[in-house]
């Protein structure tokens, strides 16, 4: 099943059942109003989300239009909480080779996890505002789920149970914020200004094999001003999300549309690309004594998009990077 949510004047906008091809939308509001609304009753909305999906497919859902992914917001424009992890190794090792940072005790057997800012998440197309590009403005392609509400204490073989959605993720990050705020202890936080989301979240059962011990097994295509970037899979994540989520509910209950993220998808090699640029500078200066590839400037472009049998999956992040309006006091 595919979900997604259009933009309609109000924060958490209108749900709509999408197509497997992603070319036509059906509303859902007599279902549930909104995507967190659908996944708080998952148990009671799902079969009715799932036969709208059936009938949409077979071209017999009444009211049908179009999808456009322009109108689109991010699946959840808000959620209850945004907690992103760190589970591709290869991308930390290579940032601590580059940059002579001491290895993180424990980082092999315990998640890397911090709690980014979850109350404006930004639609696939949504310019990204930010002040300025001295504060190394950086895209990092993820993968995500959507939970249903996890018990304090669930451990990794119940949480995969927990998943309700599959999402795609742009999480945008200001690179000279980050040393400082890593230095201090307490984690990022003007480091991580607002994510932004691929315009369909889908149930697990979507991509079939493709998602396996509770990673997706696909490749997450990255192009920069036009120009790939890389295409690495997501099969390497050294902690599946299971993992991830009983590491984020050690110590609290996780809320139904909590989303938990992987971290940059990084595979080892480095045939396969990187899907940030600061993984790329750290690859340039092992090679080569020093950084080449600058970070972000205004008015430039990222895109980003899984497929699955040769078919768009989440839809397609492509975004341009702004120089945010000043505030209005």
């Amino acid at each position: 099943m595919k979900l997604a949510t259009l933009k309609n004047g109000r924060k958490d906008g209108r749900l709509v059942v999408v197509s497997t091809d992603l070319r036509h939308v059906v509303d859902a509001s007599q279902i549930a109003p909104t995507l967190l609304d659908a996944v708080e009753r998952w148990d009671d909305v799902e079969p009715l989300l799932a036969a709208l999906y059936e009938k949409l497919n077979a071209g017999a859902a009444t009211g049908a239009f179009e999808f456009d992914p322009a109108l689109a917001a991010a699946p959840l424009p808000r959620a209850p909480q945004w907690c992103d992890g760190s589970a591709f190794l290869n991308h930390g090792r290579l940032m601590e080779k580059a940059f002579d940072i001491a290895p993180i005790p424990d980082s092999e057997t315990i998640p890397l996890m911090y709690q980014g800012g979850s109350d404006d998440l930004l639609g696939p197309h949504d310019d990204l505002p930010l002040p300025d590009e001295a504060h190394g403005i950086d895209f990092e392609g993820e993968f995500g789920v959507i939970v249903r509400d996890v018990p304090m204490g669930c451990p990794a073989s119940l949480a995969r149970e927990r998943i309700a959605l599959l999402v795609q993720i742009n999480d945008v990050s200001l690179r000279a914020f980050g040393p400082r705020e890593m230095r201090t202890g307490f984690g990022f936080f003007q480091a991580k200004p607002s994510s932004s989301f691929a315009p369909v979240a889908v149930t697990p059962d979507e991509i079939g094999a493709a998602w396996h011990d509770a990673r997706v097994h696909l490749d997450l295509n990255v192009q920069y001003n036009g120009q790939w970037f890389g295409d690495p899979n997501g099969r390497e994540m050294n902690f599946g999300f299971d993992q991830l989520i009983a590491h984020a509910a050690t110590t609290r209950k996780l809320s139904a549309g909590t989303i938990i993220g992987s971290g940059t998808v990084s595979n080892a090699g480095g045939a396969k690309g990187s899907a940030c640029i600061a993984e790329r500078r750290a690859i340039e200066l092992i090679a080569g004594g020093a950084s080449t590839t600058p970070f972000m400037r205004f008015g430039d472009r990222v895109r980003m998009e899984a497929r699955f049998q040769d078919r768009p999956l989440f839809g397609v992040i492509d975004q341009r990077v702004v120089r945010s309006a000043p505030p209005q006091v």
